[in-house]
C-alpha cells in the first residue's frame, strides 16, 4: 500500500515560514495537531487512538488525546490525565468545533512547553460538528480515519471522508483496520480512494494497515495498551509499524 504520512501527519495549523522557525515560533506551532473523527459508541476506533499514541510515545514522542466530554466518554476512553509512558487524556467541555480548537490549540501549547522531546496532539472530532465547520478550524485540514474492509463499513467511511473534505480538509489519510492480510487492506483502501478521486477529485493518503486480533479486543475489555500487554501478537506487530511511520513523519517534518 503506498503511504504518504507527510501528507497525512504535518501540520493542522498554518505552515510557518523558514525563518520564523529558526526563531521564536509560538508554542502551540511546534506540536503537530491531528483531527480524528469518532462518533460516540465507535470504541474500536477510540481503543486504536489510544494505543496508537501509546505505540508513539514508546518511540519517544509523548502523546495528548482532546476529547469532548459526553456521556459515552467513560465508554471509550481511559481515565482522564496521564496513562503509560506520559500519554494523556484530556476531557473539555467543548461544545461546538470552535471551543475544541481552542481546547486542542491550549493543549498543544502546554505539552511544547513540557516535552522536552517533542509531541503530538490527537483531537476526537464528532462527525456531526464537521458540517457546522468553517474551513479555517486548525485540525480538520488534515484528517485521520481509520475503516474496515467491511462494505458498509467503507459506505460509511466514504460519506465520512466527503463530509471532511467539505468541512476544509486538504488532506485525508486512512488505515485500514480488521483485515486478515495484506490484500485485503489495499482492496479496501482502493475501493475508498477510486471512489474519493472519481467523485469527489481528491486524492487520499494511505498509511497502513491494522490486523483482525483477539487481543484488540482483550485490551478494549482491560483498558491497557496492546503492546504493553501482548508485545508479540499480531495487532501489536502491525501496531508499531503504524506507528514507526508517524513518529518517522514527526521527528524528519513537524518537529524538525
Amino acid at each position: 500500500m503506498a503511504r504518504g504520512l507527510a501528507d497525512v501527519l504535518h501540520y493542522f495549523i498554518p505552515e510557518v515560514p523558514p525563518k520564523e522557525r529558526a526563531g521564536d515560533a509560538p508554542a502551540a506551532l511546534r506540536v503537530p495537531i491531528v483531527g480524528v473523527p469518532l462518533a460516540d459508541g465507535d470504541v474500536v476506533g477510540a481503543a486504536l487512538v489510544w494505543n496508537l499514541a501509546v505505540e508513539v510515545a514508546r518511540l519517544g514522542c509523548r502523546g495528548s488525546i482532546v476529547a469532548p466530554a459526553t456521556q459515552d466518554a467513560s465508554a471509550l476512553w481511559p481515565e482522564p490525565g496521564q496513562g503509560p509512558l506520559g500519554t494523556e487524556l484530556v476531557l473539555t467541555f467543548a461544545e461546538d468545533i470552535g471551543e475544541l480548537a481552542t481546547a486542542a490549540l491550549d493543549v498543544a501549547s502546554t505539552r511544547s512547553e513540557e516535552a522536552a522531546e517533542g509531541g503530538f496532539v490527537l483531537v476526537r472530532v464528532p462527525p456531526a460538528w464537521l458540517e457546522k465547520s468553517p474551513a479555517t478550524q486548525p485540525f480538520v485540514r488534515r484528517v485521520l480515519v481509520f475503516a474496515s474492509p467491511d462494505r458498509r463499513d467503507l459506505v460509511e467511511t466514504y460519506a465520512l471522508i466527503k463530509r471532511c473534505f467539505a468541512a476544509g480538509a486538504e488532506s485525508v489519510g486512512v488505515t485500514i483496520h480488521g483485515v486478515r492480510s495484506v490484500g485485503e487492506a489495499e482492496q479496501a483502501f482502493l475501493r475508498l480512494a477510486r471512489a474519493c478521486e472519481r467523485h469527489l477529485g481528491q486524492t487520499l493518503a494511505s498509511y497502513g494497515l491494522l490486523v483482525d486480533d483477539l487481543h484488540v479486543y482483550r485490551s478494549i475489555v482491560s483498558r491497557r495498551p496492546l503492546g504493553l500487554t501482548h508485545p508479540h501478537s499480531p495487532a501489536a506487530r502491525t501496531l508499531r509499524d503504524v506507528a514507526r511511520l508517524v513518529f518517522a513523519d514527526l521527528r524528519g517534518g513537524a518537529l524538525a
